[in-house]
């Protein structure tokens, strides 16, 4: 059986060793996520990957440096945000770039085996009313309930105060609760 190795312990065999193993299964930990959160901004699937793999190949070569970065994922999740933007203003106007950046979120159910047992008119009433929150709401949501990110990770991501999260959040979840038939 093999062992569970932490991320931490990658992370040391990245910038100790040069070990690509390590930064392959880094990138297999996290390439998807990343990609569907840069894809939520731009709309654009090769835009996306592109910038995945930039942010992957900026961190192997700085692994020298690694050992500088307190929590990967939300340091992943800024570089990701921040290419993003970056590209976003670099092929359009600043309202082109806000339009995009507030409507282009998104929201997808992960299938686990719990949700096998909500049925589909359940499951539907929860996409409609995940569909309708505001965009802010929808990917604060999103990134807590599907990317198991804490409200503090999301806030530092997004360069929002903890307490604009965590109010997002209540909203998302209070408009849900309604939709729902909740009281």
């Amino acid at each position: 059986m093999p062992a569970i190795v932490s991320t931490q312990e990658r992370i040391r065999r990245i910038q100790v060793n040069g070990d690509e193993a390590a930064f392959n299964e880094l990138y297999e930990l996290h390439a998807a996520k990343l990609y569907k959160f840069a894809y939520s901004f731009l709309g654009e699937r090769e835009a996306a990957q592109e910038i995945v793999n930039d942010v992957f190949l900026k961190i192997w070569i700085g692994r020298g440096s690694l050992d500088n970065i307190k929590n990967l994922q939300v340091y992943l999740y800024v570089l990701i945000k921040n290419a993003c933007l970056n590209h976003l203003r670099s092929i359009s106007s600043k309202k082109i770039k806000e339009l995009k950046l507030t409507e282009t979120y998104y929201f997808q159910l992960s299938v686990d085996p719990s949700q096998l047992l909500i049925s589909k008119e359940l499951q539907t009433k929860v996409l409609k009313a995940v569909n309708g929150l505001p965009a802010r709401c929808k990917l604060i949501f999103k990134m807590v309930k599907e990317d198991d990110l804490s409200c503090n990770e999301v806030a530092a991501i997004l360069g929002l105060s903890n307490k604009t999260v965590f109010a997002q959040l209540s909203i998302a979840l209070k408009k849900l609760d309604d939709a729902l038939g909740g009281k």
